[in-house]
């Protein structure tokens, strides 16, 4: 019996069709495996081309070597200050502190001045805690505390410290969930505040979902302001950040001074299911094996630079410097004179500091990890006009286009912070 050579063409087609539409699901799959959080706390032509993505999300670089992303125009704020009701006169106060790292911290301090705005209440200075024992620190250690009460000028009364007729016990301790609503607060804080007075705000996050919404709300611009414009580093740690990535660069002279970050600590994958069986199963984490072939097969040189979050070097990293050579950790870049102060402990807040702003400005950043961390880096990295962000998977064949895995946030435009930038 002959072969239709017709049906043969449209058998591969449609085994393509099925590929891609898999590939596409796990991306999809790998954002939406941030929803639970346990706890508290197009074709294109890669190499020398020259392509613009539909709707100027992504341009490759031309000349470079590998499918490397030119960053878009920096966003502008969409909410503007003559948006703010004058401050009421204060009726109290709200306390909080900001812990876990940048990524919790922009999100705790976005509920706090929601919280604080919506009770017309003084939001007192948060201290930073650590996830370790001793690791406490004031906000003027890690943040810029001048620009952070000058950005609240005239939305939110703050203060350095509580008065000193208030106790930490006159304090009613309130749990809300992150991106707090109007409707909790009326229902579940303001009754305590009233009866209170004065309360210890902290946040827990049932979800990490950082998608907007199409409700809108009295407090959207207010939870833009708190996440987007409140919290800028200090001098000396931006300073640190700023001679990290100018080190990284310097050691990119090959492919015109671009680096790739990437978010992948040994201590997280362990205690992670990153285990998947067969090329359609979805996952959460990716080790540094998985890694290094998703950069290869999606054209990246073996010269490139790569700038990992783990905090000091473990042999399971090998097989990645292997491919990659010029793949580094914060020991190796950092400051000889920086590293007793900013590399005291594993998994400090400086630490992580580090890590969080130097993902936001790399020129492309890939999520090992599935979290708030991803989230977050994604949503500083829209505002400052950095789309390149790649989501790992597991690419069947040897090559794979580069586009066919940007995240989710940007090919979709569906995070958070294209509702608060224009």
């Amino acid at each position: 019996m002959g072969i239709d050579l017709r049906q043969v063409v449209a058998g591969i087609l449609t085994l393509t069709m099925f590929v891609m539409l898999g590939q596409m699901i796990k991306r999809d799959h790998f954002d939406s495996l941030q929803d639970k959080l346990p706890g508290e706390a197009q074709d294109v032509q890669v190499g020398n081309a020259n392509v613009i993505e539909k709707d100027g999300l992504v341009k490759l670089s031309k000349g470079s070597k590998g499918p490397w992303m030119k960053d878009s125009q920096e966003l502008k704020p969409c909410w503007s200050r003559t948006t703010f009701d004058g401050i009421e006169q204060s009726r109290g106060y709200v306390t909080f502190s900001l812990t876990n790292g940048p990524e919790y911290h922009v999100s705790q301090m976005a509920d706090a001045v929601i919280v604080a705005r919506y009770l017309a209440a003084a939001l007192v200075l948060p201290d930073i805690r650590g996830s370790r024992p001793g690791d406490e620190r004031n906000l003027e250690d890690i943040y810029d505390v001048e620009k952070f009460m000058k950005s609240l000028d005239g939305v939110v009364k703050v203060v350095k410290q509580l008065p000193n007729e208030i106790s930490i016990g006159d304090l009613a301790a309130v749990k809300v969930p992150n991106r707090v609503t109007e409707d909790h607060i009326v229902e579940n804080v303001q009754p305590i505040f009233k009866s209170k007075g004065n309360i210890r705000l902290a946040t827990y996050f049932p979800t990490v979902n950082m998608r907007k919404t199409t409700q809108k709300s009295s407090v959207d611009s207010v939870s833009c302001l708190g996440m987007f414009g409140t919290l800028e580093l200090q001098p000396e740690v931006s300073e640190v950040v700023d001679s990290m990535i100018e080190r990284l660069r310097t050691l990119s002279r090959k492919s015109d001074g671009l680096f790739i970050a990437v978010d992948l600590r040994v201590d997280v994958l362990e205690n992670k299911n990153c285990h998947g069986s067969g090329t359609n199963v979805a996952k959460s984490c990716y080790n540094a094996q998985e890694i290094a072939l998703f950069l290869r097969k999606v054209g990246f040189d073996t010269d490139t630079t790569i700038y990992l979050t783990q905090s000091k070097w473990d042999n399971s990293l090998s097989v990645l410097k292997d491919i990659f050579p010029k793949t580094y950790t914060k020991e190796n870049i950092m400051p000889e004179e920086k590293k007793g102060k900013f590399l005291e402990f594993e998994g400090s807040e400086l630490e992580k500091v580090i890590d969080f702003y130097i993902c936001s400005k790399s020129d492309v950043f890939v999520p090992a990890l599935s979290g708030l961390f991803y989230a977050n880096v994604a949503g500083k990295r829209i505002a400052l006009g950095k789309p390149q962000i790649l989501v790992p998977a597991d690419i069947p064949g040897t090559s794979a286009t580069v586009t066919n895995y940007l995240s989710p946030y940007v090919a979709k435009k569906n995070h958070l912070a294209y509702s608060c930038f224009c």
